[in-house]
Parts: structure tokens; C-alpha cells; sequence
């Protein structure tokens, strides 16, 4: 009897340990991925097929810095809100990898309205004077209107195809700002939205509506990180339109009332010796430009 008794519990044992170790291993095989090291994002910035165009953009929007600040990850679902050319859109493509995918969101347009010629770049414009003036290599805007995102993303997606860079595809989603992804699309690991929050100040976008559906289409954990122009105190989002700024605690007042935590805070783009009087800063000089990265608790 001692005999059957030991052997059934061995069995027992064995049989556990199998239960176990088959649970450990599924554990084990749906961790997510670790985010990319400084290394791997340093070589997806250096790789010799991006443009021209966006290696100027380099200069002042330090893409390594701010990938390494996302903490960005292969295989995840991602969307870069007001995706314009789609700069970021592509970066990310190329960080998150062909296991994962991400979506470029414009606002319709509106067929009542004519259409405006590009702006100037609204990024880390002039980084020193003697960067202010581009290299003759890099093309001019062309003249009247600028190019439908949808477009721009589509022929970005095409161009990593043809040149079989294993990037995630990347999809243009045409939604207002109010309401930016169809509920089947979610949930997301990441959205980003690159120094435009305070261009919805003078297109009067429902900034609250806009947040809350983030907030719903993120995953528990999920990051929304938003870079921008640092306006002065008690300026709010009114210099939108003229300055193109936005008073830092008073965009994070706005996306922390839609439920979301601060996570972290980038310090890459500050400039302290910048008025923040101006479009542009004078003498030339980096914008004070600040980072933020939200989390879904």
C-alpha cells in the first residue's frame, strides 16, 4: 500500500511540475518584448534609405533621443495622431518592426475651404545660426497646397516594401481629431502626437473629446506622449495660432483630466534661453520644446 501510495504521488508531482513548466513557458513566450536599446535605435536612425528630408529633420527633432524616451518596442500597435508627412509615422515603422503596425491619422478635409500653402517647419526651427538656412541638397517646399498625409504615408509604406525594410505597415486613417480611430483598430500600445497639440487651439478642435478617445483606445499601461513648443506661463493654447505655442501645464492639466498619469518627462528639446516671445526665437537659437509621456493606469 506504502508503495502504490509513493508512486501516486510521484506521479502526482511529475505530473505537476509538466503543468507548471508548460504555464511558465506560455508565460515566458507572451512577455512582451524589451524596448529597443540606445544601439538598435542609433542603427534604425542611421540607415542609409531614409531621405534626405527627414535626415534634415533629424537635426533639430533628435530622434534618437525621443524613440529611446518613448521606449518604444517591436510588435506593438501604435498611432501617430496629426501624422502630416508622416516623419514620425515612419520612425516608428521602422523601431516597431513588421511583427507590429502603425497608424497615420489626418482630419478630413474640409472641401469649404481653400487650401492653404505649406507652413514653414514648426519643429526646432533654426538650431544654431549656422545651421538656420538648410543645405542646398534639400528640396524646397513646392507651392500651393501641401500634400494629403494619406498620400504621403502611402507612398512612405511603399517605399519600405519596395526597398524590403522590415518596418510595420503603415496605414492612413482619415478621422477628426474628436473621434481618431474606428473602435475596431484599438486597442493600442502606443500613441503619439509631435509638437501639433497646439495647432488644435486655432482649429478649434474638442481637445477633451480628443483625449478621452486616446484614453479609451490605449491599452491599461499604454503611453500617450506628446512633444511641443513650450509657450509662457498663463498663455494657455492662445498663442496657437500666432506663435505657434502652448503652455506646457496647461496641455498636462488637459490630458491628466482625461484620466491619464504623467509617466515621464523628456528634457532633450528644452532650450532655458529661449523668450518664448516669438515664432521663432531671436537671435536664432533652439526652440524651448518640451516632451511628455502619459500612461493609461
Amino acid at each position: 500500500m506504502k508503495t502504490r501510495r509513493k508512486a501516486f504521488l510521484t506521479a502526482l508531482a511529475a505530473g505537476a511540475g509538466l503543468v507548471f513548466g508548460a504555464h511558465a513557458a506560455s508565460a515566458q513566450q507572451s512577455s512582451p518584448p524589451s524596448p529597443l536599446t540606445k544601439e538598435q535605435i542609433a542603427a534604425i536612425v542611421a540607415s542609409p534609405d531614409r531621405s534626405a528630408a527627414d535626415r534634415t529633420n533629424d537635426r533639430r527633432r533628435k530622434p534618437e533621443e525621443m524613440l529611446f524616451f518613448i521606449g518604444i518596442r517591436p510588435g506593438i500597435t501604435a498611432l501617430d495622431l496629426s501624422a502630416a508627412g508622416g516623419y514620425t509615422t515612419e520612425l516608428l515603422a521602422r523601431a516597431i518592426g513588421p511583427s507590429g503596425i502603425v497608424y497615420g491619422q489626418s482630419r478630413p478635409r474640409d472641401p469649404s475651404r481653400p487650401p492653404t500653402p505649406p507652413a514653414a517647419p514648426e519643429g526646432n526651427s533654426h538650431p544654431t545660426a549656422a545651421s538656420a538656412t538648410p543645405p542646398a541638397a534639400t528640396p524646397s517646399p513646392p507651392p500651393g497646397a501641401p500634400r494629403p498625409s494619406p498620400d504621403a504615408l502611402a507612398d512612405r509604406d511603399s517605399a519600405l516594401r519596395k526597398a524590403d525594410i522590415k518596418a510595420a505597415p503603415i496605414t492612413a486613417v482619415v478621422r477628426p481629431f474628436e473621434d481618431p480611430v474606428p473602435p475596431e483598430l484599438a486597442p493600442f500600445e502606443l500613441v503619439t502626437l509631435m509638437f501639433n497639440y497646439h495647432d488644435l487651439g486655432f482649429l478649434g478642435v474638442d481637445r477633451a473629446a480628443m483625449n478621452r478617445a486616446v484614453f479609451q483606445a490605449l491599452k491599461p499601461g499604454g503611453f500617450y506622449v506628446i512633444a511641443d513648443h513650450s509657450g509662457r506661463p498663463g498663455t494657455g493654447i492662445s498663442e496657437s495660432g500666432t506663435l505657434h505655442r502652448v503652455e506646457e501645464a496647461f496641455l498636462r492639466k488637459e490630458v491628466e483630466a482625461a484620466g491619464f498619469k504623467l509617466a515621464a518627462e523628456g528634457t532633450f528639446l528644452r532650450n532655458p534661453n529661449d523668450p518664448r516671445d516669438k515664432n521663432t526665437p531671436d537671435p536664432p537659437q533652439p526652440k524651448d520644446e518640451f516632451v511628455l509621456k502619459f500612461v493609461k493606469p
